[in-house]
């Protein structure tokens, strides 16, 4: 693989306007095509196999005027204060409203609060149910500006309207996030490189990819429903792991190039080394958030499938467009006026870097280190124990909107209960007598203590399926709920061995339970299948026993301390003002799902691009510990970066207002914080010094059978040092000092710095000034760039 990837490098250095011009048309025909796209669902759920979908399934062919899978909204009034909505004026403005409702576009009915018993005893609170023909994303434009329209007749007329459900749309997302996240990934690869063009060329290249991931992603609309939070999500990782990448590249390119190489040379070796290390951490990450389409869950596979995408452009980015903007940049790539003096000096080998002295510090009290970062990872991972998981609501909505204030009044009118009915189905087509199945059915649900009101039956045209109401008293999420659910159900077997008739719990707040349900019982193996992912990928690539096991525990470690730390802010509210999470509940169901496939591919990346330099300098003679030091010293200053990159990106949700996104951004934030600077660059270095040449040791046996994947590109390093000729002098970046620097492959050789001029500058020279420029060893140079390879 490194070797077909250097000449990957050099071939879209060489032909880099064909390259720009070819994903310039790429993004042209995505960009037009996803313009004509439906967009998003906002993400309704359905899980094939649980109750609540059966019944939904049965109401469809049973009750079709009932719209089974349809959309709701619910539609709240409440009269000014010292009135009442009973009151005649009050009243007519209310059913003036309900009749508006009646005629909107594709709704099949709405409830009459009146005579329906939808007005709270009080008399100041009443709601309507509204329920429309197709799905939540489905509803048009049409019908949302007719639930504008009855909000703001309503308020003229004095009366405090708002609006709940699935049917309502939400608002517009604010980008604030994507846009602190690239200022910050700006100024730190800018602190980096010292250089504007090295800290542009990673920026540039990530946003072009994740343009082409989001329209791809806003393109397959056209052929398949994805709910809101699949872009959002692709977003997110596809803008983070696009620039790690390119920097991990980048910083190999100029690092070749301080080693002699001439740029395009340069680019080849990096593709080969950093650029195999890209594709197997893309791999990993990939490979983990495609394996969420395995648990069943519509929503969670397009989230999941849809990121994938998003890794994987941002992998193809980096092995194609990017070198053919290195082609441009050519020795300008170098250009550090940006750099301080200690920068200056670390460059020329003077000193030693803050990654090198840490490491030093690692490897000389590696059993103290060790202790203080797992107990403190330990510490952390003690809330997890606390964990409860349900599907968010309009309770979670952002106060202020027409959601939360639709569920704060309904609660205040009615009980929280009302913001999640149950629709209880009575399948009696197996039963002798229908009808008493159904009574029997209606007698049970009211004797129950958390049942606040039960709606009569009512039949299909057979006669032998019945559809009867449920209200709880606790709140849709609550575990009171979720426990009334599960004990209709267990009426429900009695029901049947007497009747012969089958009880089924469905609506939204049952569904929601059913998808928690199931999304805990996956949690376990799903983060089995991913550890004994990780355990095998990394024995392929370190050829060891030991580094895919402390990477795997690694791994647990982040993900247990970083559900302890939701569960202290969104679940017990610690520190919740300063996230801002106005109110605390139980962790979103899909989060710890999630989590574990994108903190493995990230976890992997940091162990990849770590550990293979320190085995890098392992095989290349070094000792134990000096190839600890040696890998930081190399890569340690780049997985800092790549890391306070994503902390950045990810915290910037944060400031999203949905519970879910900042969820997932507080999470995502402290999984790579805890992972990239407890895990990777202090736990690691001290297990391997511990251990010492027993980190890479592998059987005989094993080491036979295993396919050599040649991730830090041993086998390419090799190759090149056959063909090169000894005696040609290697050219470096025009305008630097002469000076002694200890090269990536050379480890120590002493190299002159000699001017250069620039690839595009060369491109452009008479051919009669090449001549005259050119030394006897020039012709030898010239075979290598071509084809230095072709023999091998």
């Amino acid at each position: 693989m490194a070797t077909f990837l250097y000449r990957l490098g050099r071939l879209a250095f060489r032909r880099r306007r064909v390259v720009v011009m070819l994903w310039v048309a790429v993004l042209a025909a995505i960009g037009i095509g996803a313009m004509s796209a439906p967009g998003t669902s906002s993400g309704a759920l359905s899980v094939p196999g649980t109750q609540s979908q059966r019944a939904i399934d049965l109401l469809q062919k049973e009750f079709p005027q009932a719209s089974a899978d349809g959309a709701t909204a619910r539609v709240v009034f409440e009269a000014p204060a010292g009135q009442k909505l009973t009151s005649a004026a009050n009243r007519a403005e209310v059913e003036s409203l309900v009749a508006r409702l009646e005629k909107s576009p594709q709704v099949s009915g709405v409830t009459d609060p009146f005579a329906g018993g939808l007005v709270s005893r009080s008399g100041t609170i009443a709601y309507t149910q509204v329920s429309y023909k197709v799905a939540q994303a489905d509803v048009g434009a049409a019908a949302h500006a007719v639930q504008t329209d009855v909000v703001a007749q309503g308020e003229k007329a004095g009366l405090n309207v708002s609006l709940g459900g699935n049917a309502v749309e939400n608002k517009a997302t604010s980008k604030a996030a994507e846009l602190i996240g690239v200022g910050v990934a700006a100024v730190v690869l800018v602190i980096t490189f010292g250089s504007m063009i090295a800290a542009g060329l990673p920026l540039l290249t990530a946003i072009l990819g994740v343009a082409a991931a989001v329209l791809s992603v806003t393109l397959a609309t056209h052929f398949f429903d994805l709910a809101s939070s699949s872009t959002t999500l692709a977003l997110m990782l596809g803008l983070a792991v696009a620039i790690d990448y390119a920097l991990f590249i980048v910083s190999r390119h100029r690092n070749e190039i301080r080693d002699g190489h001439e740029p395009e040379e340069a680019c080849g070796r990096a593709l080969g080394t950093a650029g195999s290390a890209v594709v197997f951490a893309g791999l990993t990450v990939i490979v983990a958030l495609s394996g969420l389409s395995v648990i069943g869950i519509g929503m969670l596979t397009s989230m999941g499938l849809a990121s994938a995408f998003a890794v994987a452009v941002a992998v193809i980015i980096a092995l194609t467009l990017l070198p053919a903007v290195l082609g441009f940049a050519g020795s300008r790539i170098m250009n550090g006026t940006l750099h301080t003096r200690r920068m200056k000096a670390l460059e020329r080998g003077e000193g030693e870097s803050m990654g090198v002295r840490w490491a030093r510090f690692v490897t000389r009290n590696p059993v103290k280190v060790l202790v203080v970062s797992v107990a403190g990872l330990a510490l952390l991972a003690i809330p997890t124990m606390s964990l409860k998981m349900a599907l968010n609501d309009d309770s979670g909505k952002p106060p202020g909107t027409t959601q939360r204030i639709a569920y704060d009044t309904l609660s205040k009118g009615f009980g929280p209960g009302f913001n999640g009915p149950l629709t209880v189905v009575v399948d009696a087509r197996g039963s002798d007598d229908p009808k008493a199945a159904a009574q029997d059915a209606y007698t049970m649900l009211s004797k129950l203590d958390d049942v606040a009101a039960v709606r009569p039956p009512s039949f299909n045209q057979a006669g032998d399926v019945a559809l009867l109401g449920a209200v709880p008293k606790s709140a849709p999420t609550s575990e009171a709920t979720k426990d009334l659910v599960g004990e209709i159900r267990g009426h429900g077997t009695a029901l049947h061995h007497y009747t012969g008739a089958d009880l089924m719990v469905t609506g939204l707040t049952a569904v929601n339970i059913d998808v928690s349900t199931k999304l805990s019982d996956a949690l376990i193996p799903y983060l089995a299948i991913v550890v004994g992912l990780a355990l095998i990928l990394l024995l392929l690539v370190f050829r060891s026993i030991v580094i895919p096991l402390k990477a795997a525990l690694g791994f647990l470690l982040s993900v247990v301390s970083t559900l302890g730390v939701l569960v202290a802010v969104f679940q017990w509210g610690w520190l919740k003002d300063l996230f801002g999470v106005d109110q605390t509940g139980p962790i979103v169901s899909l989060l710890p799902i999630v989590l574990i496939g994108v903190v493995f591919g990230l976890a992997m990346d940091y162990e990849v691009f770590l550990v293979s330099r320190m085995r890098e300098e392992y095989v290349h003679g070094a000792a134990p510990t000096q190839a600890v030091v040696g890998g930081f010293r190399h890569s340690g200053r780049v997985v800092t970066a790549a890391a306070v990159i994503m902390v950045s990106v990810f915290s910037g949700f944060l400031l999203d207002d949905e519970a879910l996104i900042k969820s997932i951004g507080l999470g995502l934030a402290a999984a790579v914080f805890f992972d990239a600077f407890v895990v990777r660059m202090t736990i690691v270095p001290a297990v391997m010094a511990l251990l010492g040449h027993r980190s890479w040791t592998l059987p005989k046996w094993l080491d036979r059978i295993l396919p050599n994947v040649d991730v830090e590109g041993e086998k390419l390093r090799h190759a090149l040092e056959a063909e090169q000729p000894n005696s040609a002098p290697e050219p470096v970046l025009a305008g630097a000092a002469a000076t002694v620097h200890a090269g990536s492959d050379d480890h120590g050789a002493p190299r002159a710095f000699t001017p250069v001029p620039s690839s595009d500058d060369t491109e452009t020279q008479a051919p009669a000034q090449q001549a005259d420029a050119t030394e006897p060893q020039a012709p030898a140079r010239r075979k290598l760039l071509k084809n230095p390879l072709r023999r091998s």
